[in-house]
C-alpha cells in the first residue's frame, strides 16, 4: 500500500509546487473530523462484516451483469476518515500532475507562489474534508496495480448512517458493497476502460488555463451567452460557462461516461440486491433524502456541483434500467465494446437512440 501523502519521497515535483498538500491535509482533516466514535469491538466488527459481504456482493454482481473481475477478487479496506482523506489527496495529486507540470514549467517561481500554493491546497482540503464526512464507499481508480481489487469503506460514516436511521448492519453493508464492486467489475472486465478514462481526463486537464486575463475574457463571454440564452448551463454548473468549445465537448464526454458508470453501479446495487437484501427500497429512499439536505450543507453541495452530479447519476441509472428492460442485460453489455459505444449525453436521456445506434435491438 502506498504511504500517506506528505512523505517527501512520495511527492511528485510538479504537483508539490502547484499546491500545498500539507495545508490540504490539515484543513481537510479539520473539516472532516473523526466522525462517530467506534469502540475497538465495533471497528473489528466492521472489518469482519465487509470481509464477508464483499465476496458475496461480487458473486451477486457477477451473476447479474455477466461481467468478470479480470484479476484478483475484490477486497475491502475499512478506513477512518483520516485514511480516506489521505488516499484521496494522493488521487488529487495524480489528477493534477499533468496540468501542474505545464504550469510550473511555463511560469517561474515568484513572490506569490507560496500564497498560490496555500490557496489551492486550502481549496482542495476543503473539498475533500467535506466529502470525507459523507462518503460511504469508493473504488479508487488511481490505485497502483499491486492494489488491484481494493475497495474503500469509511467505517465511521457507515456506522453513523446505520445508527441514525436504524438500518440492519449486515444488509446495509452488503448493499453498499454491491455498488463499489460494480465499479470494480467495470474496470476489471473492460480492458480499454481504465486507459480511456485516463486519456479523457488528461486531455481535459491539459486544456485548463489559470491565466487571469484569459479567465476575465471567458467570464465576459459567458455573461453574453447567458443573457442571449445561447447555452444551457444549469445542469452543468457555472464552470461550464468558462470553457471553450473543445473543453465543453470533452466535459460533456466525461459527464456522459460518469453517468453511465455511476448509473450502472446504482442499477446493480438496487436490482441485484433486491432479492438478496432486506430493505433495499428503504435504504435507497433514505439516502436520497440524505443527499437532499437543507441549510448550509445544501449551499456547499451546490458550490461544488454535488447536487448536479446526483441528478446526472440518477439519469444514468434510468438509462441503464430502460435499456435492460427493453433489450436485456446481455445486449446492454454492448455498451462495454469500446469508447464508441458509450452513450452520448443526448442518448443518456433517449435510450432508444443508443439502442438503434449500436444495434442492440
Amino acid at each position: 500500500m502506498a504511504r500517506a501523502i506528505g512523505d517527501s519521497d512520495e511527492m511528485t515535483f510538479a504537483a508539490d509546487r502547484l499546491a500545498d498538500w500539507g495545508a490540504a491535509r490539515q484543513i481537510g482533516s479539520r473539516l472532516a473530523g473523526p466522525g462517530p466514535t467506534l469502540s475497538a469491538v465495533q471497528r473489528a466488527r466492521l472489518r469482519e462484516d465487509f470481509a464477508d459481504v464483499v465476496p458475496e456482493a461480487e458473486r451477486l454482481a457477477l451473476e447479474h451483469t455477466g461481467m468478470t473481475h479480470g484479476g484478483y477478487p475484490s477486497r475491502p479496506w475499512v478506513m477512518s476518515r483520516s485514511e480516506w482523506l489521505r488516499a484521496n489527496l494522493r488521487g488529487f495529486q495524480t489528477l493534477l500532475e499533468p496540468i501542474a507540470a505545464r504550469i510550473v514549467t511555463a511560469k517561474p517561481d515568484s513572490a506569490v507562489t507560496s500564497v498560490r500554493r496555500k490557496v489551492l491546497g486550502a481549496e482542495i482540503g476543503s473539498l475533500v474534508g467535506y466529502l470525507g464526512r459523507r462518503v460511504l464507499g469508493q473504488y479508487d481508480l488511481f490505485l497502483p496495480p499491486d492494489d488491484d481489487g481494493m475497495i474503500y469503506f469509511v467505517g465511521p460514516n457507515i456506522a453513523g448512517v446505520e445508527r441514525r436511521y436504524g438500518f440492519p448492519e449486515r444488509d446495509f453493508r452488503l448493499w453498499i458493497a454491491l455498488h463499489e464492486v460494480a465499479h470494480r467489475l467495470q474496470f476489471g472486465s473492460v480492458p480499454w476502460l481504465r486507459p480511456h478514462v485516463s486519456r479523457v481526463i488528461d486531455a481535459y486537464m491539459s486544456t485548463l488555463e489559470l491565466d487571469a486575463r484569459e479567465l476575465v475574457r471567458r467570464l465576459g463571454r459567458a455573461m453574453e451567452e447567458v443573457r442571449a440564452g445561447r447555452v444551457e448551463w444549469r445542469g452543468l454548473g457555472w464552470l461550464f460557462l468558462l470553457m471553450d468549445a473543445e473543453q465543453r465537448r470533452m466535459f460533456r464526454e466525461i459527464q456522459s461516461l460518469m453517468a453511465l458508470l455511476e448509473g450502472h453501479g446504482n442499477f446493480v446495487m438496487n436490482v441485484a440486491g433486491r432479492d438478496a437484501i432486506r430493505g433495499v427500497d428503504t435504504f435507497r429512499r433514505t439516502l436520497r433524502e440524505r443527499r437532499r439536505s437543507s441549510g448550509p450543507d445544501r449551499l456547499v453541495q451546490r458550490a461544488i456541483g454535488f447536487d448536479a452530479k446526483v441528478r446526472q447519476y440518477d439519469a444514468g441509472e434510468w438509462f441503464v434500467a430502460s435499456v435492460v428492460q427493453e433489450v436485456g442485460m446481455e445486449r446492454f453489455n454492448r455498451v462495454w465494446l469500446g469508447p464508441e459505444t458509450i452513450p452520448t449525453p443526448e442518448e443518456i436521456s433517449r435510450p432508444q437512440d443508443w439502442i438503434a445506434r449500436v444495434g442492440a435491438a
